[in-house]
């Protein structure tokens, strides 16, 4: 089946990805609103939303809100990234009306309780601090802040401890009200769930939501530069990378495939060199990030403190040997492994409603898994020679993280 999408009169879109041989299905809404379009005085006020929502409604309280799911055996989430807010669930089919009822109350009838929202500041504090504790998690968020000082793309999801103890419940509620549009939305659902059921749902459900403000437009310029964070640590963490493609770039599936071949299994140039044949790492892989406006090229490893200084020289080599040693074959074989990979999470009925909401927040429309997969068999072996080539000659950032004296001055 192909996705579809519908806007209604009053802008919201639904898109569904109907699957009618399985017995449940994915539903959720995504908010095309995140950390990027904060402020810096209110960094991490998205995520602190996001856990609100939760927290009770005019009708359910927190725990109600977790058991009228659990009770019928589903499951109910979010996230919030840079871009957007997600809030999902998964449920048999007959009880989609019932997940599409708790997400529409979430999100339109929170109460915003002062006791609770005490309370769960001080749970967004400890999940801050988990991740302060975690450095192959902290380490994307130095890196990031590298890539972009200053600048709303560049700071934390979560934001700080400090900013989140000053946030007050009619701050958020006000956060809102001026990005949780009907326009800015997408409900998406994929499984087994017709279309004409969701736009019912969406009619009947989600009726109380009245802005019509959307988020500016961001547009981030990568800056790059380089930092070390000295700590008593086990392994030496290091992330660097390069100024990426943006969605929209020529060049979007050409660095997927790039990657793919570059850091993306175990037949990848960096796994078979420098942990294979070199053994400086057991965990090494690099990665595209793509945001509407920007996008980073990255590689990741950690290492022991004695092999700091052989492990970033042999990461930089095997980045300048690409465009020198490149075969067809390495090409076809990420190539493969990437369209393998779309098959494979087109099992997954959460995947496909995030993939329809996602794409239809980015491209305006969910793109159909067929043309996502002739797009990257378009890829050429020219393609990838001048996108490695390109790569080594646009800014760059390194982040250090650990025992990594050998860094310094690198």
């Amino acid at each position: 089946m192909v996705a579809r999408l519908s806007t209604l009169a009053n802008g919201l879109r639904v898109a569904t990805d109907e699957i009618p041989h399985v017995q449940s299905c994915a539903i959720g809404m995504w908010v095309g609103t995140g950390s990027m379009y904060e402020k810096a005085e209110v960094n991490g006020i998205s995520h602190v939303l996001e856990h609100m929502a939760f927290k009770g409604t005019q009708t359910r309280n927190a725990q109600e809100i977790a058991e009228v799911i659990e009770s019928v055996g589903g499951y109910l989430n979010a996230y919030t990234s840079r871009e957007m807010t997600a809030y999902h669930a998964r449920v048999l089919k007959e009880d989609a009306a019932l997940a599409a009822d708790v997400l529409a109350d979430i999100l339109q009838n929170s109460l915003f309780d002062p006791i609770e929202f005490a309370r769960e500041q001080e749970v967004i504090i400890q999940e801050i601090g988990q991740t302060l504790d975690t450095p192959d998690d902290i380490i994307f968020d130095y890196f990031q802040d590298m890539c972009y000082p200053n600048q709303p793309i560049g700071r934390p999801i979560l934001g700080t401890e400090e900013l989140v103890r000053s946030f007050t419940p009619d701050l958020v509620k006000n956060h809102m009200r001026q990005n949780y549009s009907l326009e800015n939305i997408v409900f998406a659902a994929s499984g087994n769930i017709k279309h004409e059921e969701m736009i019912a749902l969406a009619e009947a459900k989600l009726t109380q939501f009245t802005s019509k403000v959307a988020p500016e437009e961001v547009t981030p310029t990568f800056e790059g530069s380089v930092r070390i964070f000295e700590k008593d640590l086990e392994q030496a963490h290091i992330v660097f990378g390069f100024e990426g493609v943006p969605y929209h770039h020529p060049d979007y599936y050409v660095s997927s495939v790039y990657s793919t071949l570059l850091g993306g299994g175990m037949s990848s140039r960096l796994f078979q060199e420098i942990r294979e044949k070199r053994g400086l790492v057991y965990t090494i892989y690099s990665f595209p990030t793509s945001y509407l406006n920007a996008g980073q090229f990255s590689v990741y490893a950690a290492t022991s403190e004695n092999q700091v200084k052989d492990l970033l020289p042999a990461m930089y080599e095997e980045l300048r040997k690409v465009p020198k040693t490149l075969t067809m074959e390495e090409v076809n074989r990420a190539k493969a492994q990437l369209k393998a990979g779309l098959m494979m999470g087109a099992e997954s009925t959460m995947a496909r409603c995030e993939q329809a909401a996602r794409q239809t927040l980015i491209h305006g429309h969910p793109i159909p898994l067929t043309e996502i997969s002739k797009l990257v068999e378009n890829v050429t072996f020219e393609n990838v020679i001048q996108f490695s080539e390109s790569l080594l000659t646009r800014k760059s950032s390194l982040v250090g993280h650990g025992p990594i004296q050998e860094l310094v001055g690198y």
